[in-house]
């Protein structure tokens, strides 16, 4: 049987969700063995490949220009998407999306001229970076999500049990029992 194609990215987020599928322990090796991961923030590929993956996972809500183009081209790119954590499927929550309660500009401002560490602080007014939306966003307001895997974070069984069903080429069903939170 083939490996499963799977690639990750994450846009705007604490790292609760990545730090949760590091919770699955020494099942992630098992999961591995069926697996082949083809692009992750965590190495140097950063892509999904241009002849596509089976699974493609995000993690955050979009924020901004460039994490717009990441759904996209991962939407573009795999067969099932998979919106992982709270801040994907429903955005915004408390945590990383506090800019959500200010204004764009007074967050800019914040961010570059007012810290206590800056100095001599100027907003960057450019058109190569990326621009900051009014608010962060779920995925699904931009592109079709195939499952949601609500949590903050998502409990680890919750992630095994979807990642063991998608690699088992079955779409996961998501009921109380996977969405327990101790």
């Amino acid at each position: 049987m083939a490996k499963v194609k799977i690639a990750t990215d994450w846009l705007d987020i604490c790292s609760g969700c990545e730090m949760s599928l590091l919770d699955i322990d020494e099942r992630i090796v098992e999961l591995l063995k069926h697996v082949e991961l083809t692009s992750c923030p965590l190495t140097d590929l950063k892509h999904p490949p241009k002849d596509g993956v089976d699974v493609g996972i995000l993690t955050g809500s979009v924020g901004n220009t460039d994490q717009l183009e990441v759904v996209k081209e991962m939407r573009e790119h795999c067969k099932i998407l998979v919106a992982l954590g709270d801040c994907a499927t429903f955005s915004p929550i408390p945590i990383t999306a506090l800019r959500n309660f200010f204004d764009k500009d007074e967050v800019l401002e914040r961010g570059y001229i007012e810290t206590e560490s800056t100095v001599d602080g100027k907003v960057p007014d450019s058109d190569m970076l990326c621009k900051l939306f009014t608010k962060t966003r779920p995925i699904n307001e931009f592109v079709k999500v195939d499952v949601y895997l609500p949590g903050c974070p998502p409990n680890a069984d919750a992630i095994y049990y979807v990642l063991s069903e998608l690699i088992a080429g079955r779409m996961p069903v998501l009921t109380g029992k996977n969405l327990r939170y101790d």
